[in-house]
């Protein structure tokens, strides 16, 4: 008897995209790229595949499919995957550990006595064993497709607040990736925008202008473009815009990186250069933090990454990237973090988490509900400290040994 088609494919998929998600190659930049299509979504839910291969094997078993050579084959190889799905899982479990040093570091041994919002004891394991894609709440509710610029749906927010609409909210601001080529205001970081919406915040996923309509710095513009009408309009919606952070994933890293570095910074603020763009902190989720899609030195200055505006003191910053990233390297992040670190008397929580690969906040994975849990944390630390406008007094943040390398090779 040979083994059925229905338990080999299985089989084969998820034994060649756990090799991805465990090996994680990162050179060349070709399987780097391949180690995260192949990779992402069994690094973030491995739970799924391993009731998969379990359930499929144990079919077989009952069915007597496995009597011949290659069936059993087939099932060493799905007893190999789930014992290295089991190492994905474990390394996304202990990701609150990277999370806890993390803030630790940064915001000094009684962060969480300083942190005064009701934080929760206890990842969402229902959701992450069971429901990971879910991407909504019953007590949020989602405003969508509100105009903030001229520029038709590229310019477009939703907003997303509580059911009962509590007043005088804190802010967040939420760009997504893509590169600068693509991506929309819905796709990544739901778990963070519905987390913090539940808690009484108001959080706001803009769509921005990508290439190759358009270039640096109109990505950049557009960003500040969310920030200047939340301060013009957010009260509407029960948002208090003196308690205002920027956040974003990848190349939206970068746009809510630069909007921290550059409060009021005329350059990026045409035709709004009164408008107040000062934010209380930002929450850099696998950022890209090098030059503007690659560019050597004969492409733009060097101001046009991040590094280039670190200057002195800066907001309180909070820094999530993955070891695995195969877009924006982890060593790029460290960069960055050590420009923040050394240029003042800053503010930084930098967390490095293990086995991480690029877009590990899509789902509500066990890597990413930490991380939604530090970001909480620290916004709360920011708020609680006084600390609402940069500048403002704030406690100093403390660096962490680690090797530093310049740059990344492209946006993601």
């Amino acid at each position: 008897m040979t083994v059925p088609i229905g338990y080999l494919l299985p089989v084969v998929i998820a034994a060649w995209c756990t090799f991805f998600a465990l090996v994680a190659p990162r050179r060349p930049q070709l399987v780097a790229r391949a180690s995260w299509f192949f990779g992402m979504v069994i690094n973030e839910v491995p739970f799924l595949a391993i009731y998969l291969l379990t359930a499929a094997t144990v079919m077989a078993v009952a069915q007597g499919d496995l009597d011949s050579t290659l069936a059993k084959i087939a099932a060493g190889v799905a007893v190999l995957t789930i014992a290295g799905l089991a190492v994905v899982a474990w390394r996304g479990v202990r990701s609150d550990r990277a999370v806890g040093e993390a803030l630790h570091v940064g915001l000094g041994d009684d962060w969480r006595n300083r942190a005064s919002a009701s934080l929760r004891r206890h990842r969402p394991w229902g959701r992450i064993l069971f429901i990971p894609w879910l991407r909504t709440r019953p007590d949020v509710v989602r405003i969508r497709n509100v105009s903030y610029g001229d520029a038709g749906r590229r310019n477009l927010l939703d907003l997303y607040r509580r059911r009962d609409a509590p007043q005088d909210s804190p802010v967040l601001i939420y760009f997504h990736g893509g590169g600068f080529s693509g991506g929309k205001k819905s796709r990544e970081a739901r778990p963070l925008l519905t987390r913090l919406a539940s808690q009484g915040w108001v959080c706001v996923s803009a769509n921005y202008r990508l290439r190759p309509e358009v270039t640096f710095p109109d990505h950049q513009i557009d960003a500040k473009k969310v920030v200047a009408w939340v301060r013009e309009h957010g009260a509407a919606y029960g948002a208090d815009p003196s308690r205002l952070f920027v956040s974003g994933s990848s190349a939206g890293a970068n746009l809510a990186g630069l909007c921290a570095l550059t409060p009021n910074d005329p350059r990026f603020q045409p035709g709004f250069e009164s408008a107040d763009t000062s934010v209380s902190g930002a929450i850099l989720l696998y950022g890209f933090y090098g030059r503007y899609f690659g560019e050597e030195p004969a492409g733009p200055p060097p101001e046009l990454q991040p590094q280039g505006f670190v200057r002195g003191e800066t907001p309180p910053i909070f820094v999530a990237h993955g070891t695995n990233d195969g877009w924006g390297t982890v060593e790029g992040a460290r960069d960055f973090v050590a420009r923040l670190r050394r240029a003042g008397d800053n503010t930084v929580v930098y967390a490095e988490l293990p086995g991480g690969q690029h877009s590990f906040d899509v789902f509500h994975s066990a890597r990413f509900e930490a991380v939604v849990d530090g970001a909480e944390a620290f916004a709360s630390w920011v708020l609680d400290g006084s600390r609402s406008v940069w500048p403002a007094s704030r406690s100093p943040g403390r660096a962490v040994a680690g090797p530093v390398t310049p740059g990344a090779p492209a946006p993601g």
